[in-house]
């Protein structure tokens, strides 16, 4: 008998290599605001977090308030970015093509990401097909991740209990949301996340962790 009878997936570092694409973006529009970070500081501010979640933040550290029309400039670079280079991580595409027919479609892909980006990397990378109906965005939720919402939402149309599914997450972020949702955590850190990556993982609940997405069908056995 199978431990899980789903699998939801982050998309953003788990799915789709765009953490570096976006951040790249993000750390460009706020030195045009006068707040300076490197590309380590960006990532460990923002990875794993929307944008629009940090407005407060920003605006506290630019000064500058954040319009509609900032919003609209990022998420227009960003795109651009994601079009241009976006690729799926190393061995995503073969797990979720095996989980898929294993799970026989009970499969969803949970982003904390608006939907155009979400499904737009999906399409580029060869991955829609397999989640197509079930891309479920934080946007869209009362709450975003580190909070449930998006989780739970997408287990109820696939008739699953929290406790028989795994999710599967490459932040602290995302793994404490995937706790709160009462789902199983799995952490995919690869080596380039650094070397504090994986007990960060575990520390918000990750009941295990992995540095290789070839590995994932396995590990759910």
């Amino acid at each position: 008998m199978e431990r899980f009878d789903a699998v939801l997936f982050d998309c953003d570092g788990v799915l789709v290599d765009s953490e570096g694409i976006t951040n790249g973006v993000l750390r460009d529009m706020l030195q045009e605001l006068g707040w300076t970070l490197s590309r380590e500081e960006c990532m460990r501010i923002f990875v794993g977090k929307a944008v629009k979640d940090e407005r407060e933040l920003i605006e506290r550290r630019t000064g500058h308030a954040l319009t509609e029309e900032w919003f609209v400039r990022f998420r227009e670079r960003r795109n651009e970015g994601l079009v241009a280079r976006v690729q799926a991580i190393p061995g995503a595409v073969e797990a979720v093509a095996a989980l898929s027919e294993r799970f026989q479609g009970r499969i969803a892909c949970c982003s904390g990401a608006d939907r155009f980006k979400v499904e737009l990397q999906l399409r580029k990378c060869g991955l829609m097909d397999y989640f197509e109906g079930r891309v479920f965005s934080g946007h869209e939720m009362p709450r975003s991740k580190p909070f449930p919402d998006v989780y739970l939402a997408a287990m109820e149309p696939l008739g699953v209990r929290p406790e028989r599914c795994a999710v599967v997450e490459d932040t602290v972020t995302g793994a404490t949301a995937g706790v709160a949702a009462g789902a199983t955590v799995f952490g995919y850190s690869p080596p380039e996340a650094g070397h504090d990556a994986p007990a960060a993982l575990r520390a918000a609940g990750a009941v295990r962790v992995f540095t290789s997405m070839a590995d994932l069908p396995g590990l759910l056995d």
